[in-house]
């Protein structure tokens, strides 16, 4: 075990970066916290700066170490959670990124996905990355960036070009270059992974043109990743776990049990479900994927994704002018006793499970001369309820049971009037742990595995902690007519190609 009894995490998002040091009882000793400028050069496109993002991390881990009071010597293993399927591309001699990094969240490669789906390669990416073949997922963005980079698909067939999501980039940057490698969970987000081989495909390879050179070494979510370069922290810290940010939230909700069910609520919402050792296939167009890989052994998720939660109260705040506070969102679907028939379905970059319409767009369906911000900002609400209760009705058709509870976390779920909504939309209760930052906490878990601070998964699942329960209120003729005013919204928002042949 490591002297050190403090765990740094790293949770790099789409729309900040924070890192927390955790003591070893899983407290928060110290935090800090930087939002970073979004890039759209283009319709659908969504870029981030790396150096920017690199920054920040070193920015916010020393001042979150500071903040603990502690020494770096006193931090055993730091942890990192990534947002996902963002591609970055950089030369392994100077570690510069070639090309801004491509979001999860960008749709430039529609048409190049639509255009494989039409030749019948859908299947075959199914069967082995349990993914759809979608522009969300990395594949065809890092296939785009040696396309459109003059010179970069020679540099990669040199082997001088390294790809990452963005915990394979921090990590090589963390190292000093020494270590290019990702975990289980991030590679089985790039369609290019075999979820059941636990390797990287040679056949989605050459479908996609990637050159098997570019990419990382896939690892187990807790081991051995390297140390940081001694001037980063004034003394080399190693470096024990690492994740995508939503399984890294159901590690921190403690979700180890098969049919467990979390909800992450940030930028978008990822619902996972753990399915245990078996990698269930979707009937429901959801995803299967790695929820975690400890030992070699990979533990399976079904997984729903919204594209737009949170970022649709940002969309209010910073586009439209409506609130002033994320926060004010709660007081305003309180100064209303219902939706008013106002529905909001927030396809700002398409729709995600179980529509996958990359090209339906958003839209507020209901609108009168008597609709008010309140109103508006309401149904922003709502919307992630009414996507939530999407994804667990594709989970119950799939064969799940319905959950006996739903975990909740992130930056949405401080809306307590969000929280009862969701109970009454899902109707089934929901839990509020105590530390809603569960992303971090779950790095920090993996850090702390590998750290020997903590022995095993039970250990961590008792230290789970609910700060409150809510149960569903809604009488269920109520829900019913909720949910068939919100089904008929986004039949109206799903892309429809005769209306647009004229």
């Amino acid at each position: 075990m490591s002297a050190g009894r403090y765990i740094l995490a790293i949770d790099q998002g789409t729309t900040s970066t924070r890192a927390i040091v955790f003591d070893d009882q899983g407290a928060v000793a110290g935090l800090d916290q930087r939002e970073f400028a979004q890039s759209y050069p283009n319709l659908g496109w969504v870029e981030h700066d790396p150096e920017t993002i690199w920054r920040d991390v070193v920015d916010t881990a020393r001042a979150a170490v500071a903040a603990a009071g502690v020494a770096a010597e006193a931090l055993a293993a730091i942890g990192i959670a990534n947002q996902r399927e963002t591609v970055v591309v950089w030369d392994r001699r100077t570690g510069q990124a070639i090309h801004p990094a491509i979001v999860w969240q960008d749709r430039r490669t529609t048409e190049q996905c639509e255009a494989l789906k039409r030749a019948g390669h859908e299947a075959l990416i199914q069967a082995r990355t349990g993914l759809r073949l979608d522009p969300y997922f990395s594949a065809s963005k890092l296939a785009w960036i040696l396309d459109h980079v003059p010179g970069a698909r020679d540099a990669a067939g040199r082997g001088e070009l390294a790809f990452g999501t963005i915990d394979s980039f921090l990590l090589w940057r963390l190292t000093g270059g020494a270590v290019h490698a990702t975990d289980a969970t991030n590679a089985s987000r790039t369609l290019l992974f075999d979820i059941h081989r636990q390797v990287w495909d040679e056949d989605l390879l050459r479908l996609f043109d990637i050159p098997a050179s570019l990419l990382p070494e896939v690892r187990d979510n807790c081991g051995d990743f390297g140390q940081t370069a001694a001037e980063l922290f004034g003394v080399p810290v190693p470096i024990r776990g690492m994740a995508g940010d939503q399984q890294a939230a159901l590690i921190g909700q403690a979700c180890f049990g098969e049919g467990m069910v979390k909800a992450t609520y940030g930028t978008g919402c990822f619902m996972l479900m753990n399915t245990g050792t078996r990698a269930v296939a979707s009937n429901t167009r959801l995803l299967t994927t790695v929820a975690y890989r400890l030992g070699g052994q990979p533990v399976y998720a079904l997984e729903g994704s919204i594209f737009v939660a949170g970022a649709a109260i940002k969309w209010l705040r910073d586009q439209m002018g409506l609130i002033v506070r994320a926060s004010d969102t709660s007081s305003m679907a309180t100064q209303v006793p219902d939706g008013h028939g106002v529905y909001m379905v927030p396809a700002f970059v398409g729709l995600g499970a179980p529509y996958w319409d990359p090209q339906a767009r958003g839209l507020i369906h209901g609108l009168t001369l008597d609709t008010s911000a309140a109103h508006v900002a309401r149904a922003a609400l709502e919307s992630v309820a009414f996507q939530t209760h999407d994804l667990i009705a594709a989970m119950f058709a799939d064969g799940a049971s319905r959950p006996s509870a739903l975990r909740v976390d992130g930056g949405m779920a401080a809306n307590a009037w969000l929280c009862a909504f969701l109970a009454d939309i899902i109707d089934a209760p929901v839990e509020r742990p105590v530390n809603i930052e569960t992303t971090a906490l779950g790095a920090a878990f993996l850090a702390g595995l590998g750290a020997g601070l903590w022995p095993d998964l039970d250990t961590i699942a008792r230290s789970w902690r609910l700060d409150r329960r809510f149960d569903p209120a809604m009488t269920p003729p109520a829900r019913a007519r909720c949910l068939e005013g919100w089904r008929d919204a986004v039949a109206r928002t799903l892309y429809q190609p005769q209306a647009h042949a004229a």
